[in-house]
């Protein structure tokens, strides 16, 4: 049976050149970065050019480089960090409806149990905020900012250069709000130059772009106010303190550096081979809805929503006939609750339900979006005979 991975979004098999970049410091050069022998020293080097590489690539100074177990706990980090360090200046948090659960369940949690308010910003019909919904809800005690910069779920790109660029001309000489984004979908496809962006935190996840899994990174603008979340060492300017990941660190400067370095030619033939896709979909399969702007949206998201059926029911119909897709984020894909980020854009909670993603990746040709196609009509059509959400039978 032919087997066709469309689920790049949610992780990504590690990229043969990260592997062999990372595996003499699994092998052979495994020691301690904080001892002082010569293993511990090839150790610090290592992890040294990679936070180099990573900041080169980020257009920022490698001391605003901290890394991480992956994209969770930079967000944690983040949030946290910057809400407690300056919660002395404010406790109001500007984020949106639809960001992935790492940054809205952390805010929620300041909101709950620490008193903080927060203000949840609805994005339009097809996932967009803008910036002068940014500037509309900020207060004088407003002291952090997070949106993502392109939806997990999606697909749609978020005009982070434009809030961000806003936010710094509001606080002018201030230090608040401070601006973070969940860039964790983005560097396989676009700029992440900080400068461009106008961010103060940015996180970054390995596993997203062909890189290690469990490996993250946490972008800090220098003169941020951030406090640590963890304790029980000095490491990384006692802001991430264990044992560091050196191998894991350097994969993730590896896959990150491959990303940018092909994002463009990337970038262009996945675009092809979405729109090939949501065509012949939409060609195929009566009452189906495209997720996420038509335009500003990822070149390998592929969101739609089949009405009459449930999502779940249909990946694990696909799944049977090879076809690995899912019905949104990973981190929630054991939940049968409708995608919150599909009702936050407005639809129903039929079109929520029966939302399915296809997220392409690097190893994805016409052979594979042509196999889909041939398979995927005839499923939804037995499913909407059988479905107990289908309100038209």
């Amino acid at each position: 049976m032919k087997e066709v991975y469309l689920d790049h979004a949610a992780t990504s098999p590690l990229d043969l050149q990260v592997f062999e970049a990372m595996k003499p410091y699994l092998t052979e050069d495994f020691g301690n970065p904080s001892s002082f022998h010569t293993p511990g020293k090839k150790g610090k080097d290592a992890m040294d050019q990679a936070r180099e590489t990573v900041a080169k690539i980020l257009e920022a100074r490698a001391s605003e480089i901290i890394f991480t177990s992956g994209g969770t706990e930079s967000d944690n980090l983040a949030i946290l960090g910057a809400a407690w360090a300056n919660q002395d200046q404010g406790k109001h948090i500007i984020t949106t409806k639809f960001e992935h659960h790492a940054v809205l369940e952390t805010i929620q949690y300041l909101e709950r149990e620490q008193g903080f308010e927060v203000t949840y910003l609805t994005p339009d019909a097809d996932g967009l905020i803008t910036a002068e919904q940014v500037m509309a809800a900020m207060r004088p005690n407003t002291i952090l900012v997070s949106i993502m910069y392109a939806n997990n779920e999606i697909g749609t790109i978020l005009p982070i250069a434009e809030i961000g660029k806003a936010i710094v001309k509001l606080r002018g000489e201030k230090a608040r709000p401070v601006f973070h984004t969940d860039a964790c979908q983005a560097p396989e496809y676009l700029d992440l130059s900080v400068e461009k962006l106008h961010v103060d935190l940015m996180t970054l996840n390995g596993g997203k772009i062909y890189g290690p899994k469990g490996v993250g990174v946490l972008y800090i603008r220098k003169g941020t106010k951030i406090k640590p979340i963890m304790h029980g060492g000095h490491q990384q300017k006692g802001l991430r303190p264990g044992t560091e990941n050196v191998a894991g660190f350097v994969g993730m400067a590896k896959a990150l550096e491959i990303a940018q370095k092909n994002k463009q030619k990337e970038s262009a033939r996945l675009v092809k081979l979405r729109d090939q896709l949501m065509a012949g979909i939409q060609k195929r399969v009566p009452k189906t809805y495209i997720n996420g702007h038509a335009i500003k949206r990822l070149p390998n998201n592929v969101n739609l929503s089949f009405l009459d059926i449930e999502g779940e029911a249909l990946v694990l119909y696909l799944d049977a006939q090879g076809i690995y897709a899912s019905t949104g984020s990973a981190c929630t894909s054991a939940s049968l609750d409708p995608s919150h980020v599909i009702v936050a854009t407005g639809r129903p909670f039929e079109e929520a339900h029966g939302s399915l993603r296809f997220s392409l990746g690097r190893s994805t040709t016409e052979a594979d979006i042509n196999y889909v196609l041939e398979k995927l009509p005839p499923l939804v059509e037995k499913l909407r005979e059988i479905s107990p959400v289908n309100l038209s039978k």
